[in-house]
Order: structure tokens, then C-alpha cells, then sequence
């Protein structure tokens, strides 16, 4: 082959190499075609899978062998009239390690909501916010497990019984629960678990019922709870610091003790003790108190719940009377679904004194009380 038909065979393969190169590189070039917009059924489908939306209606009829509103009772103060006690809506996120933020609001409308804001002593300052039951943003910390953060309004740690009477064992709630501890709180709290069976709290708050503070200074809590089995817990609550108007100096301090076990799938049992102590107009005053559960599910839709407290307010502080006081209740629960539950409730106050007035006005050692309750309730989250 000669020199100059080398040298066009050459051009000739240079060229082809050339046509093939050109449109990958004109290709290569090209700017990025934008990404696809995201699809809105998707993040809806999102939103309600990691967010629940819920509601309640709590409704009651309540007859008082005194024929007055009854004293010492929580959300079921009406004699011998059909209430509702509180109707609520809620939405709220969990944070978790894949979703970092969380948020909880529960709105709460009725008699109740008044009678929580009441509870602060302070009523037009606290009314504001009387049917925001808790609001709080939430984040988990990369620590650990999982280090949560809460800030916010929040329901208390304390007591063996919360403000959804569909979560507690009975309709009517106890002597503790209306006298000894507080109902919420509004700061800033954290929660870590450091294994499976040890969960720690802990925060700095206004104080008690209290978003609009009524001194300067802040209160703190804190909280143990030890699930040695799956059927036993322990739960140690204490919160301490100023809580009288205008003093920064007096604290009080509380002690809230919840022990539950499970025996069996038809019997559980719960017991709650309560200690406190303040400070008042210079005066060293004292309450406490204890109340024992015993909760009977004799069948999937029926169950029977006594519960028996006895409450020493050694001070008169919680309840304006030097006395001592018991409950005695007997709840029967049915529920056909898991929804809706009846709960038709026997329960005698007692006390060595007479707090307690009749419709004429005679001074009476104790009330008894009979009550229908009435609970529905609803939630996108999966059981």
C-alpha cells in the first residue's frame, strides 16, 4: 500500500470517529432536564400516614342524692342535667429518626375547658387559652436513641389518670387527680430512653395551670418510669417550685407515685400515691393521698371497675376544710365498639367532716353520686 492511500485511509477514520463523537458530546452537554413535580396525591397520602386526626365527645347525666352540684369532682360538676363535658379535636405528629419534627395540638370546648382554665386561680388570665388543651412543637435530638424535646403547653406527667376520661379506668375522676396534683403545665420538656425499659423527663415550666405565670420565677419536674416486664410499670413524678401569686421564694413540692400490673388479660390493677407540700401566707401546709384500681374485663364489651381513695388535706389547703375524705366507686363499662363505651358509675364521698350541703342547705357528711357517661371518639391512627 503506498504512502498516500495510507494516509487517506487514515482521514477517512478519523472523520467517522468524528461524526460518532460529536452528538454524544452535544448530548453530554444538553442541560439537565428538570425534575418531575412532586405528586400531590403522594404527599397527602404522606401527610395522614405520619400524622393522626383525632376527636372525642364526652357527655354526661348526673344525679346527686343531695340534689346539688356535687363537690370535689373534676368535669362532672352538673346536678341532674345532660352536659357535655368536653367535645375535642386534635392532630399530632411523632418524631422520629426519619422525620425529625412533630407537633401535637388538641383543642377542647364545653364545660371542661372553663373549668381547666378555673383550675389556675387565675381565670381571665389563663382564658385565652382555655380551649387549647396542649400545643407543642417537637424535635428529636440525634442522641442516643432519641432525645425529644417539647415546647410548649402540655398536660401534666402526674396522677394515674388523664383529662380523657375514655382513658381512664373510670367516668368520674378521683379525689387526686381534682386535688392534689395540677392539670398542665406550659415550658419546655425533654424525654430520652435510654433502653427498653427506662424512660427519663425532665423540665423547666411556669408552674402549675399556668401559660400566663403568676410570679417570676420557673418550677421544674421530673419523671422516672421503670417497665421491668411488659405487665408492670413504675412511674415516679416530682414537681417543685413557687407557685403562690406574686412569691418567688415558698416552693411546692409534690411526690406522684403510679404503680400498674397487668395479672392477666382480664384483670389489671393500678395504685397512685400523692404527697405535697407548700407554703401559705408563711404557714407550713400539707396534702396527700392514695387510691387503688382494680379493673375486671369480664368479657370483650364489659367490665367492672372499682376504685377506693382516701384523701387527708391535714392542712385544709386543697379543699378549704381540715378533713379527711374517701371515694368509693364502682363503674360498670360496656363497650360495643372500640369507639363508643357507656360507662354507668356508683360513687359515695365520705368525710369526717360536713363539707358537703343538701338542697336546703344542711351540712352533710357525704354525697352520693350516680352517673351515666357517654363516650365517643375517633382516630386516623392505626391501633
Amino acid at each position: 500500500m503506498t504512502i498516500k492511500s495510507s494516509t487517506t485511509l487514515l482521514l477517512r477514520l478519523g472523520l467517522l470517529a468524528l461524526c460518532l463523537a460529536v452528538p454524544q458530546l452535544a448530548r453530554a452537554q444538553e442541560p439537565a432536564k428538570p425534575a418531575d413535580p412532586p405528586d400531590p396525591d403522594k404527599v397527602t397520602l404522606n401527610f395522614f400516614r405520619n400524622t393522626e386526626i383525632g376527636g372525642l365527645v364526652d357527655g354526661y347525666w348526673q344525679y346527686n342524692s343531695n340534689k346539688v352540684p356535687p363537690l370535689y369532682q373534676a368535669f362532672n360538676v352538673l346536678y341532674n342535667s345532660f352536659d357535655v363535658s368536653m367535645a375535642e379535636l386534635w392532630v399530632a405528629k411523632t418524631p422520629t429518626a426519619d422525620s425529625r419534627i412533630g407537633y401535637k395540638i388538641r383543642t377542647t370546648f364545653g364545660s371542661a375547658a372553663d373549668l381547666m382554665a378555673s383550675a389556675s386561680g387565675q381565670f381571665l388570665k389563663e382564658s385565652p387559652y382555655k380551649n387549647i388543651e396542649e400545643a407543642y412543637g417537637s424535635y428529636l435530638a440525634p442522641v442516643g436513641k432519641g432525645l425529644q424535646i417539647d415546647v410548649g403547653k402540655f398536660v401534666t406527667n402526674a396522677g394515674a389518670e388523664v383529662i380523657e376520661a375514655k382513658d381512664d379506668f373510670n367516668y368520674s375522676r378521683s379525689l387526686l387527680f381534682q386535688l392534689a396534683i395540677p392539670l398542665y403545665h406550659s415550658g419546655v420538656r425533654v424525654n430520652y430512653s435510654p433502653n427498653d425499659k427506662v424512660t427519663l423527663m425532665g423540665g423547666v415550666i411556669n408552674g402549675w395551670n399556668d401559660v400566663n405565670d403568676n410570679n417570676t420565677a420557673k418550677s421544674v419536674m421530673g419523671s422516672i418510669t421503670f417497665k421491668p416486664t411488659g405487665s408492670l410499670s413504675i412511674i415516679e413524678n416530682y414537681i417543685g417550685g413557687p407557685e403562690q401569686a406574686n412569691n418567688n421564694d415558698d416552693w411546692r413540692n409534690l411526690s406522684d407515685t403510679v404503680v400498674s400490673y397487668t395479672v392477666n388479660p382480664q384483670v389489671s390493677l393500678m395504685a397512685n400515691y400523692d404527697y405535697g407540700h407548700d407554703t401559705s401566707s408563711g404557714t407550713s401546709v400539707h396534702w396527700q393521698g392514695v387510691a387503688g384500681y382494680l379493673k375486671y374485663q369480664a368479657n370483650k364489651y364489659v367490665a367492672v371497675i372499682p376504685r377506693i381513695e382516701f384523701y387527708n388535706d391535714a392542712s385544709g389547703f386543697t379543699t378549704g376544710v381540715v378533713q379527711n375524705l374517701t371515694d368509693a366507686t364502682v363503674t360498670l363499662e360496656i363497650k360495643p365498639a372500640d369507639n363508643f363505651i357507656w360507662r354507668i358509675e356508683y360513687r359515695g364521698d365520705f368525710s369526717n367532716q360536713s363539707p358537703f350541703t343538701n338542697s336546703t342547705g344542711t351540712p352533710k357528711k357525704n354525697q352520693q353520686l350516680f352517673i351515666i357517661g357517654f363516650l365517643y371518639n375517633f382516630s386516623t391512627k392505626s391501633s
